[in-house]
């Protein structure tokens, strides 16, 4: 099962929670994985929320019985390194620094960091040391937001 379908198996549970699925990651070897589910909500996530959506999730997942052999189910806050995984998460934070991994090169790279300067459904923009590269958003295997700090330690 990949990880678009877990998250699709999941969203319907975190929806009735009043929540959205950030992102699903499975890691590890199996018998011995790790299911991590980021979830958020309008008003932020706490652990007590994390606990439910945790007791959601594993009625979903014994029923539905997803992932091979044992594993550990984490479900956790997005964080402010939080990970972006549909075209609303990348336009929400155009003008923000990001991460990303793609699944072919794009430009003979397949690594990016740099400043997001625009997000539509189809790609983003990425500026890296002054070069724009155009990446397709079906080619983004992950990305994650770079939180920013000013010189006394705040987020900016």
């Amino acid at each position: 099962m990949t990880r678009t379908d877990l998250h699709d198996l999941l969203e319907p549970g975190a929806e009735a929670l009043g929540f959205e699925v950030l992102a699903v990651e499975l890691t590890g070897s199996p018998g011995r994985s790790v299911l991590r589910v980021y979830i958020d909500g309008p008003n932020g996530v706490t652990v007590d929320d994390c606990a439910r959506a945790s007791q959601q999730f594993s009625a979903i997942l014994d029923v539905e019985d997803p992932v091979p052999g044992h594993y550990t189910l984490e479900v956790s806050s997005p964080g402010l390194d939080r990970p972006l995984t549909k075209a609303q998460h990348f336009q929400a934070v155009v003008g923000q620094e990001i991460r990303l991994k793609t699944s072919d090169a794009v430009s003979g790279r397949r690594r990016f960091r740099g400043r997001l300067k625009d997000a539509d459904p189809q790609g983003l923009d990425l500026v890296v040391d002054g070069e724009t590269y155009r990446i397709p958003l079906a080619k983004v295997i992950k990305a994650r937001l770079i939180p920013e700090f000013d010189e006394l330690g705040e987020k900016s």
